[in-house]
């Protein structure tokens, strides 16, 4: 029987009834109360006759003293602690009279306040937990990933512009995708958007790279199942398309094609399929789409009326698939198709009736990670919550969609595919080399026009018979240093230029570096050549009359002639639109 059941709930903690035996070590349940218990030899031979003899208490009150225990009474009952009241207060108080009942004593509001508080935010705490848990068990088993090797440039994503190539597969494969021809097909390099953030996250850049364009593959290096590397062998004038899926191809292989495009370190990639179009849609309640006229195509299914439409699941999907019936029906009207749809998946993202709809954040960050499959730098939770919470400052109206500048493969009688233009895609290359927005940030704008910049390229000019340079090869194409040599000389008169081999290591850039006194003759090169302000690196000390400068031509650089330096604004023609602007697909 415990302590409830003897009616003492309120002075004896239960826990207390299991008490420790001095003479064993051991505990022992006790169930007597405290005046049935005992009363300890070293307690009793203490009593003294003076004790004995003092003023008794009142009647009602009076205990008589027990009998003096016996050695084998004491053997039986060894001394024991007293059990402890729950009372601070009330541990060496006597017992009540006889016949009266003693008054519960209340918790006071404080105590009971505190009591209530330990176990709600003990609760909470542990809830919090579990559900955090919950929710990262929940969304991890939900991604997908690929370990690339060294394909990706990877580290931080919080620091520095950002790279990410975000690649729509056409892979036939898995749940939702059956139905849309080429069965069992791996997958292209189907929609391909280079994502460039700029450094201060003021602004963004999407670049879409035509699946139909005529480019060279590298090498690459693929991790097989079993742990090992195969290296796929790269091909030369083949369809951009083919660099991922085709032959063992990873999203690694495509990184590095656009790599070796663009200039540009590739950190990350995010690949998706047709499902990723269908669950996203859905999960912020449809994108809102305009048409400029009727679109009936029989090969996406799409068929749609002019004006404005929300769409969702299949229906967004056969939206982005839609070519033939809308511009020119080639891949590149798809690729405006698909530009307006995702700035308006972006807007739908950020508005706020989506940021405050729990609803709605757990469909989307269900159908999101479903839908992704990305590199092992990213493969997690946290990781890719902090690249999305980072990526996120960007303001839409300050996010550019652009396509890379092709024109029609000149080889081609009947035009199929296209290659690139070279001089406006070196261009705009070398905006997002050099972290140019294609939209008007004031923030970006300013710093560019730092003064220390401008007094580089702004300054007297020497002729070009006075320019003294040796070129070097610092990582541009083999065979470059002797070609520009021969364009300076034979085109610009600088006949006092050399080769002088290549440079003692690779650069990513192409620079110039010059003494004090030779500012105007760097000025002159640097307006032939078109190199940036930051290509242009001065030294300290004077250099002697006949000392040439020196130029390294770095893995940007694309040619004598095609500017190196990064345009303040996109070259003429550049189709883009901006993802905060709704356009009306024609």
């Amino acid at each position: 029987m415990d302590a409830q059941g003897r009616g003492r709930a309120d002075d004896i903690d239960p826990a207390d009834q299991w008490v420790l035996d001095p003479q064993t070590g051991n505990y022992v349940l006790r169930l007597e109360a405290p005046s049935e218990r005992p009363v300890p030899p070293a307690q009793r031979r203490k009593t003294s006759a003076a004790t004995a003899s003092a003023a008794a208490p009142s009647r009602s009150s009076r205990r008589r003293p027990p009998p003096a225990a016996t050695p084998a009474e004491e053997e039986a009952h060894p001394a024991v602690p007293p059990q402890r009241s729950r009372r601070a207060g009330n541990r060496s108080a006597p017992k009540a009279a006889a016949g009266r009942r003693k008054r519960k004593q209340k918790k006071s509001a404080k105590k009971r306040a505190l009591y209530w508080t330990g176990g709600t935010m003990a609760f909470v705490l542990f809830a919090g937990s579990a559900v955090a848990y919950f929710l990262y068990e929940h969304f991890s088993g939900n991604l997908n990933t690929v370990d690339i090797g060294d394909a990706g440039a990877g580290g931080p994503t919080t620091d520095g512009p950002v790279n990410i190539l975000v690649l729509g597969t056409d892979a036939r494969t898995g749940k939702g995708n059956e139905g849309y021809g080429d069965a069992g097909s791996p997958g292209h390099a189907d929609t391909t958007i280079l994502f460039h953030v700029s450094e201060d996250r003021s602004n963004a850049t999407a670049i879409s790279i035509p699946r139909d364009l005529i480019t060279d593959i590298p090498d690459c290096p693929t991790k097989q199942p079993d742990g090992s590397t195969k290296v796929v062998s790269g091909q030369q004038d083949v369809r951009f398309n083919t660099s991922l899926g085709q032959s063992g191809r990873d999203p690694g292989c495509t990184m590095r094609t656009v790599q070796k495009m663009t200039g540009l370190d590739i950190h990350h990639f995010m690949m998706a399929d047709f499902n990723a179009v269908k669950t996203l849609s859905t999960a912020v309640k449809g994108v809102e789409v305009c048409l400029a006229k009727d679109i009936d195509d029989p090969d996406s299914h799409l068929k749609l009326p002019a004006g404005k439409h929300t769409l969702m699941g299949e229906e967004a999907l056969a939206f982005v698939r839609t070519r033939h019936s809308v511009g020119n029906g080639g891949d590149l009207s798809r690729i405006e198709i698909q530009q307006q749809f995702l700035g308006s998946m972006i807007r739908k993202m950020k508005s706020s009736d989506t940021l405050t709809d729990p609803g709605k954040l757990w469909d989307l960050a269900t159908a999101a990670t479903k839908a992704l499959t990305v590199d092992t730098g990213i493969g997690t939770i946290k990781k890719l919550s902090d690249l999305a919470r980072d990526l996120s400052k960007v303001n839409p109206k300050n996010i550019t969609f652009a396509t890379v500048p092709v024109i029609d493969n000149p080889a081609e009688t009947v035009k199929i595919t296209v290659v690139l233009n070279e001089k406006p895609a070196g261009q705009l290359f070398a905006m997002m080399r050099e972290d140019v927005s294609l939209t008007e940030v004031k923030a970006k704008e300013k710093a560019d026009q730092k003064a220390e910049e401008k007094e580089k390229v702004e300054g007297p000019k020497a002729d070009a018979s006075e320019v003294r340079v040796d070129v070097r090869n610092g990582g541009a194409k083999i065979g470059a240093a002797q070609t520009t040599v021969d364009w300076l000389q034979n085109t610009k008169g600088v006949l006092r230029s050399s080769n002088a081999g290549n440079a003692s290591g690779d650069a990513d850039k192409t620079t110039l570096e010059y003494a004090p006194n030779q500012a105007d003759q760097a000025r002159a090169l640097a307006e032939m050549m078109g190199l940036s302000p930051s290509a242009l690196k001065p030294g300290t000390t004077d250099a002697e009359a006949m000392t040439p400068m020196t130029l390294v031509l770095g893995k940007d650089f694309q040619g004598p002639g095609t500017p190196v330096s990064a345009p303040t604004k996109a070259p003429e023609n550049v189709q883009r639109v901006e993802a905060d602007e709704q356009v009306c697909a024609k």
